[in-house]
């Protein structure tokens, strides 16, 4: 299953980002080996309303950006996968990212909430989702997440994120993972672990995320980058499994859109959708789902309910873990922010 001239073969590629202009701003994420592009879907779909009118963290703004997030997930579950060894399923990310497209996708947006995970049709295609346990994909179950999660349902450790930005703009986004110990079977004759993110793959054939060989599994770590008048501006992420390309979002669209600083943006209350399948196994889903800190507004979340979301109200401080940093194009200066949520996030500079 694993040779030495399997290691020996092996090196780090260096790709080309993936990107979007949104704003002023270009996004720039990884290929759809991973589950970067989803962000760029989000802010493709986004980029048809008038957020700033909506006005930041009501109901309208945030059923709109949940919504939007529905379409580009499903998307992910029915496209997204590594063809960097010439396979003929490669991911049409040009159509995905087709200012036509999406506004054929935004129509599906409606005044309440989506139950269904509904794949678009890029170039004319046929999505193909994933069976889940059971017979059809709509029968979905609830499991344990991330392995990080022991027997006793007590984290033991999780991803973690880094953002850093020198005085003559070198901006760096990473989000290492992938290797917990407690959940990664040793083999004895090979005297390493074997890394857990073979779990994302599947293991029903003919899908752009099976399992083949040669072949990466779609991870959900997914720094971002983005640049402001085509000089580097911005680095952020945050660990979180599916939810790091939503709290992205809301940190984004909040410093984007409404003028927070980077604190301000990392400080705003949090939310995220559980209506697609995670990636982790069992791939839990719950239609609807959507998780949101208590300290919203109790009038946005009651209007949340009533348009058919299925809210879970989290604690007030609980939802997040993003950090940022960034750096003014025109005066050099240097910003930092942390996340307060947790006690494990820190900003610093020299």
């Amino acid at each position: 299953v694993l040779t030495a001239d399997d290691l020996a073969g092996w090196q780090c590629p260096v790709e080309d980002p993936v990107s979007f202009d949104y704003h002023g701003y270009q996004v720039c994420k990884t290929g759809p080996w991973g589950q970067g592009p989803v962000l760029l879907q989000q802010l493709s779909l986004l980029a048809g309303y008038d957020l700033a009118e909506a006005g930041l963290l009501t109901a309208d703004y945030i059923h709109t950006v949940v919504e939007c997030g529905k379409l580009a997930f499903a998307d992910r579950e029915a496209w997204y996968g590594d063809a960097w060894h010439g396979d003929d399923g490669s991911t049409p990310l040009a159509e995905l990212l087709d200012e036509r497209y999406a506004a054929e996708r935004r129509r599906l947006v409606g005044e309440a909430a989506s139950l269904e995970l509904r794949p678009g049709a890029p170039g004319g295609r046929t999505p193909r989702l994933p069976l889940l346990q059971g017979e059809s994909s709509s029968e979905l179950v609830v499991g344990s997440g991330e392995p990080t999660v022991d027997a006793r349902g007590q984290t033991r450790g999780d991803t973690c994120h880094l953002d850093v930005v020198d005085r003559w703009g070198m901006h760096i986004s990473a989000t290492p993972s992938g290797g917990w110990l407690q959940s990664s079977p040793m083999i004895a004759e090979l005297g390493f672990c074997l890394g857990t993110r073979a779990q994302m793959t599947w293991l029903q054939e003919g899908l752009p995320s099976s399992l083949r060989p040669g072949v990466r599994p779609r991870t959900t770590l997914s720094p971002s980058l983005a640049l402001r008048d085509g000089r580097p501006y911005l680095a952020f992420g945050t660990p979180g499994g599916d939810q790091q390309d939503q709290w992205s979002l809301w940190f984004f669209l909040a410093h984007v859109h409404f003028g927070l600083s980077l604190q301000q943006a990392i400080d705003a209350p949090m939310l995220h959708s559980t209506h697609f399948p995670s990636s982790f196994w069992p791939r839990a889903a719950e239609p609807g789902g959507l998780v949101a800190e208590g300290r919203l507004d109790a009038a946005v979340l009651q209007e949340l309910r009533r348009r058919g979301h299925r809210l879970t109200v989290a604690g007030d401080w609980t939802l997040g873990r993003l950090s940022a940093v960034g750096r003014d194009p025109e005066t050099g200066f240097l910003r930092a922010a942390a996340n307060p949520r947790g006690g494990a996030g820190y900003a610093a500079g020299r």
